[in-house]
C-alpha cells in the first residue's frame, strides 16, 4: 500500500497548498503484514479463510471528510479528516470491537516515532465538538479496533503494543493526502461562498473528474455541504495492502440544487 499511495500522492498532490512541503513517505512505519500481493480483495466472497490478509467482515471502507465552518484553526482551503470506517459489505457495521485496546493515541504516536503524523493530524483531523484527542481516541476505539487485519494476532512478532493503531492513523493520513477534495472542487469553480449555490450534479461532476471517475457520497446539513465519503475495497491488510476505489453504494443526502458551500469562520 505504501508504494500505491505514494504514487497517488505524486499524481494528485497533497490536499491543499498548505501541505506541499510534507513528504508522504515520512508518515509510514515499516510494518509488513506478510500477506501476498495477490491476496483476495475484500467484499468479493461470502466467506474468508484468512482474515489477517483479507478484511472481513468489514471490507467496505469509507474515508470520510468534513467541511466544518466553525472549528477554530481549521484550514480554510482544505477539508478535514473524520475517519476511515470498515463497514460490512452489505452496508451494516459493527463498532467498539476491543475495549482492551483503548490507547492514548497522541502519546502512542509520539512514543512510536510518529510525531510527524501527529503534527499533521493536529492541522487536518479536528474535532467540531470537543478536543481533537477525544476524536482520535474515539475513531480508533469505535472503528479501528474492528479491522480484522489489524488484530494483534495478525501483526509480526516483536512489534510494540499499539503499533497497529499507529499504522491505522498513518494510513488514514496518507490516504487523505491522495483525496484533495477542496482542490478538485475549486478546479471546477466550486468554492466556498456566502452568495453562490451549486447543484449536486456540479459537485459530483467535479469530484468524479478529480478522482479519475469515482463517485463519492456527498452529505449536506440544512442545505449546506458538510461531508464527503470516498469508498474503497481493500486488497490485503490495512498495514500494507492496496486501496481499490469504487463508486459510493449509497446515495448522497444533498438536495439536487441550491446547495450552499459556506466559507469557514474559524
Amino acid at each position: 500500500m505504501i508504494a500505491y499511495l505514494s504514487l497517488l500522492a505524486q499524481i494528485f498532490g497533497p490536499p491543499t497548498s498548505t501541505t506541499s512541503t510534507v513528504d508522504p513517505s515520512y508518515f509510514f512505519n515499516s510494518i509488513s503484514s506478510g500477506c501476498s500481493a495477490s491476496s483476495p480483495i475484500s467484499c468479493q466472497n461470502s466467506s474468508v479463510s484468512d482474515t489477517c490478509c483479507t478484511e472481513y467482515p468489514g471490507g467496505l471502507l469509507l474515508q470520510t471528510q468534513f467541511w466544518d465552518t466553525n472549528v477554530p484553526g481549521s484550514p480554510p482551503d482544505s477539508w478535514t479528516i473524520h475517519g476511515l470506517w470498515p463497514d460490512n459489505c452489505d452496508g451494516t457495521y459493527i463498532e467498539n470491537c476491543d475495549p482492551s485496546r483503548a490507547y492514548d493515541i497522541p502519546n502512542l504516536l509520539v512514543e512510536q516515532g510518529a510525531s510527524a503524523t501527529l503534527d499533521y493530524m493536529q492541522q487536518f483531523w479536528l474535532n467540531a465538538d470537543g478536543t481533537n484527542e477525544h476524536l482520535w481516541n474515539h475513531e480508533w476505539s469505535t472503528h479501528g479496533t474492528c479491522y480484522s487485519t489489524l488484530q494483534p494476532s495478525c501483526l509480526p512478532q516483536g512489534n510494540p503494543e499499539g503499533s497497529e493503531a499507529v499504522s491505522y492513523f498513518q494510513t488514514i493520513v496518507q490516504l487523505f493526502q491522495t483525496l484533495p477534495t477542496y482542490t478538485w472542487l475549486a478546479n471546477a469553480g466550486i468554492e466556498p461562498s456566502y452568495h453562490r449555490t451549486y447543484t449536486l450534479s456540479e459537485i459530483l461532476s467535479a469530484l468524479e473528474q478529480g478522482s479519475g471517475g469515482y463517485t463519492p457520497q456527498v452529505g449536506c446539513s440544512h442545505g449546506g455541504l458538510d461531508a464527503i465519503s470516498w469508498y474503497y475495497y481493500l486488497q490485503g491488510s490495512l498495514l500494507d495492502g492496496q486501496f481499490v476505489p469504487i463508486n459510493s453504494p449509497k446515495e448522497s443526502s444533498c438536495p439536487h440544487r441550491d446547495i450552499r458551500y459556506l466559507p469557514k469562520r474559524g
